[in-house]
């Protein structure tokens, strides 16, 4: 009886360890590189026209491929599966590539090309760089709202100094908005937008110049900062964690070697 109660656990173990390789996972990987290009070939009229019906099972072997793997972590983890994020995320993932074709979700069946975005799941180095964007999110909101402050007023302003001569650009708080977001960006801010408004108001580069160097220079450089400052402190966890688990592995093999020196001492006597 416990051992055919063990026989479960023990092939739950033995598909962990499975999936968990690297040979797995690198697999797993090149599986969805090839199924993303797959994806593009079916955009193209020549290419279906060519190898049509090649293209479209090469697609659901990938995706019966994606199955597997998600009903194998399911087997092995159990309800543990869904306490991970991006175990969620593969999981939504690939069920988004098996709602079937039909009127009224072609927009849910264009969002196979999602599937490209497992590469973020499974490559350590990408999920780090997401960790870490997630991890700013709070420190940005902050930046956001002075962002938002800062917009609003420069458009209020801009409405009412530019709006009468250049209404297409400033006629309304939402048009001045859209351009003070163009000139931000530094897409034809000063041919475009810019120096034609100074050959009206002569003075416009007091607004615009300052307002450059706030938004573009300042505001968007403490985004930045915060998003780098968030990718080291995870850099930092994940080698603290390393460390830790090293450190228990090197713990554990010197209790076993303790062990056997006392089971021989024993011996000997």
């Amino acid at each position: 009886m416990t051992q055919s109660a063990d026989a479960p656990s023990q092939l739950r173990t033995r598909v962990l360890t499975f999936v968990e390789r690297a040979s797995f996972r690198n697999f797993i990987l090149a599986v969805i590189l090839f199924n993303a290009v797959i994806l593009g070939l079916e955009t193209s009229d020549v290419a279906m026209a060519a190898a049509g019906p090649l293209i479209e099972m090469l697609d659901k072997i990938c995706l019966a491929i994606f199955v597997v793997e998600i009903v194998l972590k399911l087997f092995a983890r159990g309800t543990a599966f869904f306490r991970n994020g991006w175990n969620v995320f593969d999981f939504v993932i690939v069920g988004i590539s098996l709602i079937p074709a039909g009127q009224g979700v072609t927009v849910l069946r264009a969002l196979r090309i999602l599937r490209l975005l497992r590469v973020l799941s499974v490559t350590p180095s990408l999920r780090r760089v997401v960790e870490g964007l997630m991890n700013a999110l709070p420190g940005m909101g902050s930046v956001f709202v002075l962002m938002g402050i800062i917009f609003y007023i420069g458009s209020v302003m801009a409405t009412k100094l530019f709006g009468a001569s250049f209404p297409e650009w400033f006629g309304t708080i939402g048009r001045s908005a859209y351009s003070l977001f163009q000139i931000m960006t530094l897409e034809s801010w000063s041919m475009g937008i810019v120096r034609p408004v100074m050959e009206v108001y002569t003075y416009a580069w007091l607004f615009f110049v300052p307002f450059i160097l706030v938004t573009t220079f300042a505001v968007v450089n403490l985004v930045v900062g915060l998003i780098v400052n968030s990718m080291q402190d995870a850099h930092h966890a994940e080698a603290d964690e390393l460390t830790g688990t090293y450190r228990d592995e090197v713990l554990s093999r010197l209790t076993e070697i303790e062990k056997a020196l006392k089971q021989q001492g024993g011996r000997d006597r």
